[in-house]
């Protein structure tokens, strides 16, 4: 095939959104003849999505220099404006600025720069949006806004939405920032996007709608973000952040084994290339992990998604408060809602209030609850008003207003019921079931426990079974000898049964007949089980 027709075929495989086809093709014109800009900008936009980020800047960088070397100065203003945004979402901010600064010199002297004065103004809002200048990107998304409407550009207008929806929700305004989001995916519906923007506007919108407690957004938005996803087969860009945004609406749902499915896709995606997976593959590993009672596995993976330069957080002081560390997850979730936008210290909220009755701070517990109640204002929904009964509940709990926990936990159970939340539904019977066995209704409160134990046990949740057992009082570790107390320590470290008979200087099939006979004492069936146990009980 020679280059001319490799060079249509490239562009055709643009167009049909075959985007390995279209990076080999392009590819191989540009090494053998070189492109020009605008066929430089279709490569960028190939490699990008097929994860090759550095070869997309790259392109984009040498797109700049042709289209300034054949005098087309709003070609030029586009790929710079483009290179600004990109090198953002890369972390590269001082490139970007550098970048943004070109395309606005280019700009400026232009006699009627049309939708590209908008465009060129991108990335200083995203800058200062990332910087938390949120007034100051309000302001500069609405004049990116009023530019796109005023030329017609619907797409500029679209990515003006996303910017100043995301600025409104975390300067406070959530519902106002939703509003906007709205807007944003209609455009998206409308086919009003391309390709590149379509990815970054939806996968925007479904982070914010989670952190806003909208289950509904965010499942919506996320069956979009699947349905593009699948439609491009060839996709890698994109494709793991939709994977890890799935399995975490999967663990509210409690659909755990889909979850577990979904998170390996997104680690496998992460490593194929999506870079925007950085953080959300390993952290719903951790998540899943940490509920499931792998809490090495847990750690590790909250480890790598805290290297993206995102806080793996609430989760990593829902850890180190299951390991017994109330001390150290006191310090971390307290540094992380300090530090954090109105948005995510709101939905950080539940766990500091957690956090801090174990800690002992009831005081601290009330004052987050409050706060979350105030925060909620006009933008309440349904996983919203639970969330604030459940953990009202739990505080209400720590404070002795037994009657009031009772309430709560009450309307928690049936509002986590109407979101779908199984998990959490469970969550709460077991704080209403405290709060029976306080007043001296033993019976209802074992029927609560009862409920709560087979959700727990059908999601495979063995750290909740291993906390309710203690609640109930059902400490079974006496049953067990002391080689197999030293075994069950052992397992709780993570250790493989070679490793332990290593330890104990036993045989392996040793190890296994002992491991057994804890398995069976404890009623338990798996080595996570056992590792909760331990710890739930204070066994390490």
């Amino acid at each position: 095939m020679n280059s001319s027709s490799d060079l249509d075929a490239g562009r055709a495989a643009v167009a049909d959104r075959r985007w390995a086809d279209a990076w080999e093709l392009l590819a191989r014109v540009d090494a053998r003849d070189g492109l020009g800009g605008s066929d430089l900008e279709l490569l960028a936009t190939a490699a990008l999505l097929r994860g090759e980020a550095q070869a997309s800047i790259d392109a984009l960088s040498r797109a700049y220099a042709a289209h300034l070397s054949a005098g087309d100065t709003a070609g030029a203003a586009r790929s710079a404006g483009w290179l600004a945004l990109n090198l953002i979402e890369q972390g590269d901010f001082t490139n970007s600025v550098l970048w943004a600064a070109r395309a606005m010199r280019i700009v400026n002297a232009m006699p009627e720069p049309g939708a590209l004065a908008g465009f060129v103004r991108m990335a200083p809002a995203v800058g200062q949006l990332g910087s938390g200048n949120n007034a100051e990107a309000v302001h500069a998304f609405e004049e990116v806004l009023a530019i796109a409407e005023c030329e017609a550009d619907r797409e500029l207008a679209t990515l003006a939405r996303l910017g100043l929806g995301k600025s409104l929700i975390e300067s406070g305004a959530v519902s106002e920032g939703l509003g906007r989001l709205d807007q944003a995916m209609t455009s998206i519906a409308a086919g009003d996007v391309a390709p590149l923007p379509t990815g970054v506007i939806v996968c925007g919108a479904v982070s914010d709608a989670i952190l806003a407690f909208d289950l509904d957004r965010a499942a919506a938005w996320t069956g979009v973000l699947g349905r593009w996803c699948i439609e491009q087969p060839q996709l890698i860009a994109f494709s793991g952040q939709y994977r890890a945004l799935e399995a975490g609406l999967l663990l509210v749902r409690g659909a755990w084994t889909e979850a577990s499915a979904a998170v390996e896709l997104a680690l496998s995606r992460f490593r194929a290339g999506d870079y925007r997976a950085i953080w959300g593959a390993p952290y719903q590993h951790a998540e899943l992990s940490r509920l499931r009672g792998a809490f090495h596995s847990a750690e590790e993976s909250y480890r790598r998604a805290g290297e993206s330069g995102w806080e793996p957080q609430p989760g990593l002081s829902l850890l180190h408060l299951a390991l017994g560390r109330a001390r150290r997850a006191q310090d971390e979730i307290r540094r992380s809602a300090a530090g954090a936008d109105p948005l995510t210290r709101r939905y950080l909220l539940p766990a500091v209030a957690e956090v801090e009755i174990a800690a002992g701070d009831h005081d601290a517990a009330r004052r987050a609850v409050e706060e979350l109640r105030d925060a909620s204002g006009t933008s309440a929904t349904p996983m919203l008003d639970a969330t604030i009964a459940a953990t009202d509940a739990r505080v209400l709990l720590a404070e002795g207003r037994t009657a009031d926990a009772l309430d709560a936990a009450r309307t928690a159970v049936r509002a986590w019921d109407l979101v779908g939340a199984p998990y959490e539904a469970a969550r709460s019977r077991v704080l209403a079931g405290r709060a029976l066995h306080t007043i001296g209704e033993a019976e209802a409160a074992h029927e609560e426990f009862d409920a709560a134990r087979t959700v727990f046990l059908a999601l495979g949740a063995e750290p909740a079974v291993a906390e309710l057992a203690a609640v109930m009082g059902d400490r079974r570790a006496g049953a067990l000898t002391a080689r197999e107390l030293e075994v069950l320590r052992l397992v709780s470290t993570g250790l493989t049964n070679r490793r332990i008979g290593e330890r104990l200087s036993l045989s392996e099939k040793t190890v296994a007949r002992h491991l057994a006979n804890i398995f069976g004492k404890l009623g338990i069936t798996s080595r996570a089980a056992a590792t909760a146990y331990a710890y739930e009980n204070g066994l390490v």
